[in-house]
């Protein structure tokens, strides 16, 4: 399966680790600003910041339009298909699949990340057919070494990737999780 070429499904739902991941849908544009405007989040992530009603519209037009490209999902992460708690996402990448993900910090400190990621790797693995997915965060955020650790990921002896984001640079590691 050609990981340039092939689509993603228009409706994915993955459930595992007392989970539901879920496609974003109108519904949950006025609980996204709650989940995504907070200095953390901008600080260590891509997402807009200040994250308002319009950037909740702007983000879900995106998640669609990306998914239509066959290049990233954005799935909001709940624990019964209900209010969303956070997003996982898979990017297909020249790096390779890569994962990543946000947590409402309304909700952290029970695992979601980590659950989230577990069931995004399953799914790479037994529907992508993708020997390997990797994560990419910076050393100094230890919220996401730990959830790296917990799901089972080990650091990769690549290069770090240096950038910038939001005018701050940024230094990341690389993470993998073999095909079990």
């Amino acid at each position: 399966m050609s990981s340039t070429t092939s689509s993603f499904p228009d409706r994915i739902e993955l459930t595992g680790e007392g989970l539901v991941l879920r496609d974003w849908t109108e519904a949950d544009l006025a609980a996204m600003p709650e989940l995504f405007d907070h200095p953390d989040i901008a600080y260590w992530t891509p997402i807009l910041s200040p994250f308002d009603e319009e950037a909740a519209r702007t983000r879900l037009d995106r998640a669609r339009s990306l998914r239509a490209e066959g290049a990233t999902i954005l799935l909001a992460i709940t624990v019964d298909g209900g209010a969303p708690l956070g997003e996982v996402m898979l990017r297909r990448a020249p790096e390779g699949t890569e994962i990543g993900y946000v947590v409402g910090p309304a909700h952290r400190g029970q695992g979601l990340a980590a659950r989230a990621v577990k069931v995004m790797a399953a799914y790479a693995f037994e529907e992508l057919g993708v020997d390997q997915v990797i994560l990419e965060l910076e050393a100094e955020n230890a919220s996401s070494v730990a959830v790296a650790t917990k799901a089972g990921f080990r650091l990769l002896d690549v290069p770090l990737i240096e950038g910038e984001e939001k005018g701050r640079p940024y230094v990341l590691q690389t993470w993998g999780l073999s095909r079990p």
